[in-house]
């Protein structure tokens, strides 16, 4: 397999808000360089970055997924990742491993929500960056009001035009590079060819004032270029491109392009641009981590340094086993080596190497620093994990991802899926770190977390799609409790004869409330020994058995004390049975004289949003029964710290979305228990009756 110096590698994603044509511009790449003999459509499925069922069906990018192909003798490891916010996710763990980002904004509606999102994971991760201003051939398509949309969003940016449109809308044909000064004149028939041509007697003069600006910005990466240009004398080409060039490796210039994806005009000039102006993976020269001791240590990004790579992808397939996706931060890796995972401290066997383009692969032979590349089979590895020489460990930091926002309850449909149930999505979780499964002991349900609701209909339809487990997503219980507000003194007496030997156990029970959050506590304050000391956890395993099941409508009872402090037994009749049975009477007959009541969880809640959409958020929580702490700036966002029962916000991230157009987010977690208003507890205690009796028939 051909050898890719480091300097011929690109190593670019493609990244904007979902429906901007991310996958229209790669599947237009990939037939320029000639990796497919067609346009793939995303819309009629012909796509090969889109390849999975579930986004063939939505007709958008779900999963990231990785190109590898040549363009001009270079090597680009392309990834095209998802713009939906159930999935951004992955586009931020793609990010992590990226040297340039192209960021699609639509000529039509501007700058969106993950439009920012993303820019803000290239700045978490030093990425260079360049916008390409897509759907330049649609109805109200406008350049000079989306370059303005962008100057508004990101003020602090220095954007430079390299290209400008040729005509708009229905009359959008071509492209001027800002550079040559020349003229790309498409044919309209997708196939991206063009003619190079003067420039249009109507654009010349904007063309010109473009250029200058491009010229005058530009310059100011190198003080000699900028003295001579402050001097009258003429810029070269070529010195316009070098300096242009540094002003992206240092960010301090993001360069703008613009075209159509679906007309396949503009891409082959954004090829160009990529290998000509954006990063070289050694450029920034070495990566810091961790030793086996925990100590901050680097490893320089060359290929006589010991092997290390990070993975950032991990693709689960029933049949095809794990893929495992990863970029080299020093050395070489070859098929059959040993390598660390230094993450879980496990060894692993490396198979064939290969290189992707969606889900076809080219055999790599080997990979070596700054490149990207896959490997089939692993045992342990999984998304996040570094794998190195044996001899040489080294940990790079992961990824912080997002909690989850939302869950939903899993109800196997049979006792078959029921049995696969941890095994499929054990195996999904390795794919995404942001599904979260657990269940709740008090409702006894399964609970599966993630990003929103589309998030987890996807995960149940994989599910069911890649091994065969069919279950139904449903709203959780909430986990009500009960407890007491009086004090009671009451007897638990059982007594059973039936010929031979029989039952009995009597005791004396003290109920009384404790502080919220204290739990149950149960005090042994016999004497003289009028129940002997073998019977005493009998009658505490009766209550703690009893407590399960509260009566006013089946919750759990918590915060109480129990105090048996007299009673009697029998020298012959008495047993552990009898005293348990006893102590679960008294209990459930003292529980209706201490004014039970009903308990709510109640979660903490961070709400970060605009700050024009505070009084909207402020408002909406007060009439979910929240209560606001207070509230903070964060940059441009506001951070609303609040807390609100579980039962008001199961639902709130489709809500919160719809309210902040997807710009809001927030994380919450469990704070206390409340009683919860006599209004809404009636409703909550017939609707749980009714349910118990309904499973009692």
């Amino acid at each position: 397999m051909k050898k890719y110096e480091p300097d011929v590698i690109r190593n670019v994603g493609m990244f904007s808000h979902v429906g901007e044509g991310k996958t229209s511009i790669v599947e237009a790449m990939l037939f320029l360089a000639g990796e497919n003999n067609r346009l793939g459509k995303v819309d009629d499925g012909t796509s090969l970055m889109d390849y999975e069922p579930e986004e063939i069906e939505k007709k958008a990018t779900i999963s990231s997924s990785l190109a590898c192909f040549e363009w001009n003798k270079y090597k680009i490891n392309l990834v095209d990742s998802p713009g939906d916010d159930n999935f951004i996710s992955d586009a931020k763990l793609c990010m992590r491993v990226l040297d340039g980002a192209v960021i699609l904004v639509s000529a039509v509606s501007g700058v969106r929500v993950q439009t920012e999102k993303v820019w803000g994971y290239a700045e978490e991760f030093g990425v260079s960056v360049s916008i390409f201003i897509n759907k330049m051939d649609r109805e109200r398509a406008d350049f000079e009001r989306t370059l303005e949309d962008l100057r508004k969003a990101f003020t602090d940016k220095n954007l430079v035009v390299v290209g400008l449109p040729i005509g708009k809308e229905e009359g959008f044909k071509g492209v001027i590079d800002l550079i040559s000064m020349k003229a790309y004149l498409y044919k309209d028939d997708q196939s991206g060819a063009f003619d190079r041509a003067e420039i249009p007697g109507d654009l010349a003069a904007e063309a010109a004032k473009y250029r200058e600006k491009l010229i005058e910005t530009a310059v100011e990466m190198d003080d000699t270029v900028m003295e001579r240009y402050l001097s009258g004398e003429e810029i070269k080409d070529e010195e316009v491109e070098r300096c242009l060039k540094e002003g992206i490796w240092k960010r301090k210039l993001v360069p703008v392009m613009c075209g159509s994806a679906a007309r396949n005009m503009g891409i082959q000039p954004l090829l160009d641009n990529i290998v000509k102006f954006f990063p070289y993976p050694l450029l920034k020269g070495e990566v810091e981590g961790v030793d086996a001791k925990g100590q901050p240590t680097k490893r320089k990004m060359t290929v006589t340094d010991p092997f290390s790579a990070f993975i950032f992808k991990t693709i689960t397939d029933p049949f095809a086993g794990k893929l495992t996706l990863f970029k080299v931060y020093s050395g070489e890796l070859h098929p059959d080596n040993t390598v660390l995972n230094s993450t879980k401290d496990e060894k692993e066997r490396i198979g064939q190497i290969f290189y992707l383009v969606g889900k076809k692969q080219k055999p790599a032979g080997f990979v070596s620093v700054g490149d990207i590349a896959a490997v089939a089979k692993l045992k342990e590895a999984g998304t996040g994990d570094t794998l190195c020489d044996e001899k040489r460990p080294i940990i790079y930091p992961q990824v912080s991802l997002p909690l989850p926002v939302i869950s939903f309850s899993l109800h196997p449909k049979t006792k078959g899926d029921e049995d696969k149930l941890n095994t499929s999505l054990a195996r999904l979780m390795e794919e995404d770190l942001t599904i979260r499964y657990s269940r709740d002991d008090q409702t006894r349900e399964f609970l599966l977390s993630g990003m929103g609701q589309i998030h987890l209909e996807v995960v149940a339809a994989k599910m069911k799609r890649k091994f065969g487990v069919d279950v139904e997503l449903r709203e959780p219980k909430v986990p009500y409790k009960e407890t007491i507000k009086g004090s009671t003194k009451v007897q638990g007496r059982y007594k059973r004869q039936s010929g031979g030997r029989g039952q009995y156990g009597d005791t004396w029970l003290e109920l009384e409330p404790l502080p919220r959050g204290t739990g149950f506590e149960f005090a042994d304050k016999i004497v003289g020994g009028v129940i002997p000391k073998n019977y005493i956890p009998s009658v505490e395993k009766g209550i703690v058995e009893a407590m399960e099941q509260g009566t006013l409508a089946g919750f759990p009872v918590t915060d109480f004390r129990v105090t048996l402090y007299d009673g009697s037994y029998h020298d012959v009749d008495s047993s552990d049975m009898a005293f348990k049975i006893a102590a679960s009477m008294g209990f459930k007959k003292g529980m209706e004289l201490v004014s039970p009541v009903l308990l709510e969880p109640i979660m903490k809640m961070e709400i970060i949003v605009p700050e024009e959409n505070v009084g909207d958020i402020m408002g909406d929580l007060n009439s979910r029964r929240g209560r606001i702490v207070g509230v903070e700036s964060k940059g441009h966002s506001q951070v609303v710290k609040a807390t609100a029962p579980m039962a008001e916000i199961l639902r709130y991230a489709p809500d919160l979305r719809s309210m902040t157009g997807g710009r809001g987010t927030f994380a919450v977690e469990f704070a206390h228990y409340e009683e919860v208003p006599a209004h809404i507890a009636q409703k909550v205690i017939e609707h749980a009756n009714k349910e118990r009796a309904e499973k009692e028939k």
